[in-house]
């Protein structure tokens, strides 16, 4: 993997993120309830405070959990709630370690099928079916791994010249307008409940 990504908005970070498999899927785990930029700069601070290039799985999983915790949450924190995302990657890094000898690319490297990825993504703890749609999506659409059948197992995320998630943010205005979407959907949600 090596590709310029976009998606924290800064260029040491998203540089990380188009090279490590690690960090664009701990950057995925770390998306929600934070804005975008936010948790997807989150591999390269974690990385910074390790004092490595890059993330390790194997260090990461072996690492103390209240000495991960505290690394979050040094000013500025990771997260919003650094202690919960805290133990999700090291989860994430266990189960990598466990199933993957500690290499995410491996966990998209040789996969069949779109359908096969999908299950494999949704397998990873931390990663419901939209998150690992979502992040199919941006495999497919940034990372040039596209197997048979994945832009229909991605769903509507894998949609050509849709802007509907971090899979389709190649700039600032492409993140303008997955963001404008965002809050349209929020909206309508909000407006069928009333």
């Amino acid at each position: 993997m090596d590709v310029t990504l976009h998606l924290a908005q800064d260029p040491e970070a998203d540089a990380l993120l188009g090279r490590s498999p690690l960090a664009a899927l701990t950057g995925m785990l770390l998306d929600q309830q934070v804005p975008m930029e936010w948790a997807f700069k989150g591999p390269r601070t974690i990385a910074d405070r390790l004092g490595a290039g890059d993330l390790d799985a194997h260090e990461i999983a072996a690492m103390d959990p209240e000495a991960f915790a505290a690394l979050l949450s040094e000013k500025p924190a990771v997260h919003r709630y650094p202690g919960s995302m805290a133990k999700r990657i090291q989860q994430l890094c266990r189960y990598l370690v466990e199933h993957y000898d500690g290499d995410a690319e491996a966990v998209w490297k040789d996969a069949g099928s779109g359908a096969e990825l999908l299950k494999r993504l949704e397998d990873l703890p931390g990663f419901g079916r939209q998150k690992a749609q979502i992040f199919l999506a941006l495999l497919g659409k940034q990372l040039g791994v596209t197997p048979a059948g994945w832009r229909e197992a991605a769903g509507a995320y894998g949609e050509s010249g849709s802007h509907r998630s971090v899979a389709d943010i190649t700039g600032p205005d492409s993140l303008a307008r997955v963001r404008a979407h965002k809050q349209e959907a929020k909206a309508a949600a909000k407006a069928a409940r009333k």
